[in-house]
């Protein structure tokens, strides 16, 4: 338990103490954040507001997870697909802020080293932590053997997780909160199954979220960029295949779902129908364009999210009884 609170409040003071500099240092340079001509009206006078914060988060959770960890394979496997996925949204925040392509990296691109990344996990579950390739589902107390399918599972847990945190960090402090909340959850996981190593990560991440929403929370003085929300993204995923919740991670990260959710449904019903069933998506768009202010609809994803993983760690805590 020591060792939990000493590295989450390291990576806690780490973000407080670097960030107020790397803020200088990005307004310097001028790495400020675009923002799309057709999102919500309110959104345009944070145009030119720092980004790239995400870079400070990895940084905060890398300082004591590398000087407390017994560098066990579970939570060497989380950390470097952290590490990985923080890279590619890195490379992505690069080329739409220096290169001036607002699409950023291409779509083959990130497919290409979303699939590496993937299998590398695989690697290191499989053939350096050992753990089994089947699928837990935690609500039945069964498992289904995928043999040579579990790198597909691991790849879509991966991309899918990814990209909704990306979806979900629109709003100041809702991603970095949300995102707190799912790890804060991991960290009772970890515990649990006495997987303190992995227990001590989550810690360091949960701390360097709450140390980055000191600056991140409404009115954000930076963003956390693809470089955080890929990254953050990466680490859930690493942390749901570890601890073989990858089933679970759909009721732990229950708010990221229903982000991601909403962008698909608003896609397939307007391709389909050529009508939207959200006035905007993702869904935090929706509510801020029903009048709704950037506060209540954060504070109240914040509560969703915390309902999510509260129902999800019951279901877990049942199932290993």
């Amino acid at each position: 338990m020591g060792r939990i609170l000493f590295g989450g409040t390291s990576a806690l003071l780490i973000c407080i103490f670097l960030s107020p500099k790397f803020i200088e240092f990005l307004r310097r340079r001028e790495f400020g954040q675009q923002i799309r001509e057709e999102g919500p009206e309110g959104h345009h006078q944070k145009a030119g507001t720092p980004t790239m914060g995400g870079i400070i988060v990895i940084i905060a959770v890398a300082v004591p997870f590398l000087i407390l960890t017994d560098y066990d394979w579970r939570s060497v496997g989380v950390f470097g697909a952290m590490i990985a996925c923080a890279v590619l949204g890195f490379a992505d925040d690069y080329v739409k802020l220096v290169r001036r392509r607002s699409l950023g990296l291409r779509a083959r691109t990130k497919l290409v080293v979303t699939i590496a990344i993937s299998l590398g996990l695989w690697y290191v579950a499989r053939h350096e932590a050992h753990l089994a390739s089947g699928l837990r589902l935690r609500f039945v107390d069964y498992t289904i053997e995928l043999g040579p399918f579990y790198p597909v599972l691991i790849y879509l847990v991966v991309a899918g997780t990814t990209s909704a945190v990306n979806l979900t960090d629109g709003l100041d402090g809702l991603a970095a909160g949300c995102a707190a909340i799912v790890l804060l959850s991991y960290i009772g996981i970890a515990f649990v199954t006495e997987d303190y190593d992995l227990a001590m990560l989550a810690g360091c991440l949960v701390g360097a979220c709450i140390g980055f929403l000191w600056f991140n929370a409404f009115p954000a003085t930076i963003f956390m960029g693809d470089t955080g929300s890929l990254g953050l993204g990466g680490a859930i995923a690493g942390l749901a295949v570890m601890t073989h919740t990858e089933v679970l991670l759909i009721l732990l990260g229950g708010i990221f779902v229903l982000e991601a959710l909403s962008v698909a449904i608003q896609v397939l019903s307007f391709q389909t129908t050529r009508k939207r069933v959200f006035l905007m998506a993702p869904i935090h768009h929706h509510f801020e364009l029903k009048g709704w202010s950037e506060t209540k609809i954060i504070l109240r994803f914040w509560i969703v999210a915390s309902i999510f993983c509260a129902i999800g760690f019951t279901i877990y805590h049942q199932s290993i009884r």
